[in-house]
């Protein structure tokens, strides 16, 4: 038969008395006790330190003399005006 007991280490933090009441008023509004809160918020910060950084996105262009004269990528609606006029026209033509 095992037997598994779920260890748990008591300790004792300082925290100053307007820290200390936001801690008890989240506990509260949450239902966890003092203890159950701090241990979540401790085990969540934690993690997100031992994530592994996501690597650096690097963008794959192939060929090509790059972008149309006129065409600033930085605002993309100029290519889509670009687009239109090169299909239908540039629109200032009454004829």
């Amino acid at each position: 038969m095992n037997i598994c007991y779920a260890m748990r280490m008591r300790t004792s933090i300082s925290l100053d008395d307007r820290l200390a009441e936001r801690v008890r008023r989240k506990a509260n509004d949450e239902g966890l006790s003092v203890s159950a809160l701090i241990a979540r918020i401790l085990d969540d910060a934690l993690k997100r330190q031992d994530r592994q950084p996501e690597p650096a996105f690097r963008l794959v262009t192939v060929g090509g003399e790059g972008t149309y004269p006129g065409v600033d990528l930085d605002r993309p609606r100029t290519l889509l005006v670009a687009e239109d006029e090169a299909r239908y026209g540039s629109g200032g033509d009454d004829s």
